[in-house]
């Protein structure tokens, strides 16, 4: 350690990695109260003490062709962040999350002798299971957010470890539909589907317009039916619009949201939603859901021929389970009549979503651990094992 105390550089790439740094800092500094903290984040992490010498921004470009032209700065930054990191020899460095700058950073620093941590595990269990040694060979240890995640690490001699998920701390166990109905002047008594086909534009492409068909389908059964579409951005809602039926007797009530995409869900009877996170989400809002999910025949092709997807459940409330417990309908099973008689079965059996709402309890308390305290105990733990756990860390 420095004169004073720990030096924690830490790297991180977009909002949600900023919050979950913010956490991290606030769950060290309980542990290490003199320790400094320094690297790239966002406004949360800044709030929480840590001094950017870039913003997380510079690092946010999604789509092949967007990371190309950003490629020739990202390289430039990389290696200026490595030699600043190196000269200001911190203690530990954490990556959070964004893989394709964290990885090869951790993997040069700690080559260097800086030990390294990265913080949320990509999708290994979902592809290419032999990525994890790759990732074991950048980082000292993997923090994840998914209980099965240590396991497939640990088979390639990687030291991972569960610390929960913070959107699990985040999301109460019993969310409040009326209120969330209230805020969103929703009818207390409507019948009520939430619909989310992506946050990303590709996405509403492919699947926007085979869900808002299947969602005219359920209007047709369910009198009444109000239909909320979370918009993430100004430029999904835009999109959103050129899709939407054209008022008349027999179109739907839909609403387009600005954001409020967990309220949506709170507030709804089912909701019709991509494959992704949003999935885990809706699990934590306790609400039914219906998955679909859809790619390009030739990206599909490639993937299934080279064998890189290794489960048979994609979506994350399936995959906790180990069973179906929601719906999937993938690629040519991704229709709108499919999509509604699923989504219409859930407004016909009540009793199934009554017994659906313990199963989903039951995964929210498997990932609701204080996810910010885990994981600055398993960074502690890597200055000094005492710092490893207390009672108070210990898992329910």
């Amino acid at each position: 350690m420095t004169g004073g105390g720990p030096r924690f550089a830490l790297v991180a790439g977009e909002a949600s990695g900023d919050l979950l740094g913010a956490g991290l800092v606030e769950g060290l500094r309980e542990r290490f109260p003199d320790a400094e903290f320094a690297g790239i984040g966002g406004d949360a992490m800044r709030a929480a003490g840590v001094d950017t010498w870039h913003d997380a921004g510079e690092l946010a470009v999604m789509g092949l062709s967007e990371v190309l032209a950003h490629l020739p700065r990202l390289l430039r930054l990389r290696r200026g962040l490595q030699r600043r990191i190196q000269d200001w020899t911190p203690d530990v460095f954490i990556g959070i999350d964004a893989p394709d700058f964290n990885l090869g950073l951790e993997r040069r620093l700690k080559a260097r002798g800086v030990c390294t941590v990265h913080y949320v595990s990509p999708s290994v269990w979902a592809w290419r299971q032999g990525r994890a040694a790759k990732i074991g060979r950048s980082a000292d240890r993997v923090l994840c957010l998914f209980p099965m995640e240590p396991a497939i690490y640990a088979r390639h001699g990687v030291d991972a470890r569960f610390v929960g998920h913070p959107m699990a701390d985040a999301m109460p166990l019993n969310p409040d539909r009326r209120g969330a109905r209230q805020a969103l002047g929703v009818d207390t008594e409507a019948p009520v589907l939430a619909v989310l086909p992506g946050s990303r534009l590709g996405e509403i492409e492919r699947l926007a317009p085979t869900f808002l068909q299947a969602a005219a389908l359920v209007a047709e059964r369910i009198p009444g039916l109000q239909v909320l579409v979370p918009a993430a951005n100004a430029a999904c809602r835009a999109a959103l619009e050129q899709l939407l039926p054209a008022p008349g007797a027999t179109a739907p009530q839909v609403r387009l949201l600005d954001g409020s995409a967990r309220a949506a869900m709170v507030a709804s009877d089912v909701v019709l939603l991509a494959s992704g996170t949003a999935t885990l989400e809706a699990m934590l809002a306790k609400r039914p859901m219906v998955v679909g999910y859809r790619i390009s025949p030739t990206t599909h092709a490639i993937v299934k021929g080279l064998g890189l997807l290794k489960v048979d459940r994609y979506a994350l409330p399936n995959v906790l389970a180990g069973e179906t417990i929601a719906p999937e309908l993938m690629q040519d099973d991704c229709t709108p009549l499919a999509l509604a008689d699923a989504v219409l079965a859930w407004f016909q059996q009540p009793e199934a979503i009554e017994a659906l709402e313990p199963r989903y309890r039951d995964l929210h308390l498997q990932l609701r651990r204080d996810a910010s305290r885990e994981a600055a105990a398993a960074v502690a733990e890597l200055l000094d094992p005492r710092h490893a756990s207390t009672p108070a860390d210990a898992a329910p």
